[in-house]
């Protein structure tokens, strides 16, 4: 009699283990790919805040060459401002929305001064921030993709049986997608005249 209890001690004690390693293995899974998502996200910013930094280089050297309009200035003042508040957030709609009113608000004035001011293209200060911006926002879009992959891997390991009870017992939810503005389907005119 006592060597069935002692095997049914153990067995149990083997089953605690087996279960308590499993939901401890789950709970660090989800931690290592919630903190991934974070890195992810904070690189996001991290490229959000590089070209909201540019845009005052880039308005410095558009002023040399022009009165440029002063409406169009102040959208790009005011969209770069949106950024960063949208940066200190952390809210990831909320910088998909901010960087799409900056990079409207920048599109419209960089074409508007170029057209007014075709002698501006051949300026090395500002090829060279017009290269910087460009390289910015290849940086901005690699991110946002490497983001998103980050954030369907995390998403998709808290939603599956068992891994989602673990999940929602330790309060893991859903993480955002990056998703672009309804602005960015269609796509813009480019006119090198």
């Amino acid at each position: 009699m006592k060597k069935k209890g002692l095997i049914i001690l153990i067995a149990v004690a083997v089953v605690l283990v087996v279960l308590i390693s499993s939901v401890a293995s789950s709970y660090n899974g989800f931690v290592d790919k919630q903190e991934t998502v974070n890195k992810a996200q904070s690189n996001i910013e991290i490229q959000l805040q590089r070209r909201a930094d540019l845009i005052p280089n880039f308005v410095e050297t558009v002023k040399g060459y022009s009165d440029y309009e002063q409406s169009t200035f102040t959208a790009v003042t005011e969209a770069r401002s949106a950024v960063t508040k949208a940066v200190d957030g952390g809210d990831v709609a909320a910088q998909a929305e901010a960087s799409a009113q900056l990079d409207s608000a920048i599109d419209i004035w960089v074409n508007a001064v170029t057209e007014a001011y075709p002698e501006l293209k051949a300026d090395k200060q500002y090829l060279a921030l017009q290269d910087e911006l460009a390289g910015t926002e290849n940086r901005i879009a690699v991110a946002r993709k490497d983001y998103n992959e980050v954030v369907q891997q995390y998403n998709v390991s808290i939603r599956k049986f068992p891994s989602n009870i673990i999940a929602g017992i330790f309060g893991f939810d859903k993480a955002e997608l990056f998703e672009a503005d309804e602005s960015a389907q269609k796509a813009p005119t480019v006119d090198f005249s």
